[in-house]
């Protein structure tokens, strides 16, 4: 990396349910990393806290309601972008409002960690689902 690149913060959310599977969802097809399958999140604009960002994401992308006292920051991971450094920020939460809909995804799928390492995956998530796999 650069001595003076971009960093460029993105928060995602590890949505854990009962049975201890997480949710995962595919990006569309087209946009940037098209067809990868993903935590649900997104970047952390300007002027945002990474966690008023991952709750304004997750609505977004998912139609769900998030509190910023049900985020509870797990790991995180960083990789080179083009010019720029990802740093990814990965939280985990396993109380939200409404039920998660692929609104920007084309599809969601529940998986226990073991499980998502087979998929396609952005480089920057692989490193989060290790660490899942080993709590």
């Amino acid at each position: 990396m650069e001595k003076n690149a971009t960093l460029l913060f993105v928060v995602a959310a590890a949505l854990t349910d009962e049975k201890g599977q997480i949710l995962l969802q595919k990006r569309p097809e087209g946009a940037q990393m098209g067809g990868l399958w993903e935590f649900p999140g997104g970047k952390v604009d300007n002027g945002e806290s990474p966690e008023v960002a991952l709750i304004r994401e997750l609505e977004e992308e998912l139609g769900i309601i998030v509190s910023a006292q049900d985020l509870v920051p797990e790991t995180f991971a960083s990789a080179p972008l083009g010019d720029r450094n990802l740093v990814l920020l990965l939280y985990r939460c396993d109380h939200w409002v409404g039920t998660p809909k692929p609104i920007y995804a084309t599809d969601i799928q529940w998986l226990l960690p073991q499980d998502m390492a087979v998929l396609p995956m952005p480089p920057a998530d692989y490193p989060l689902v290790q660490k899942l796999q080993s709590l």
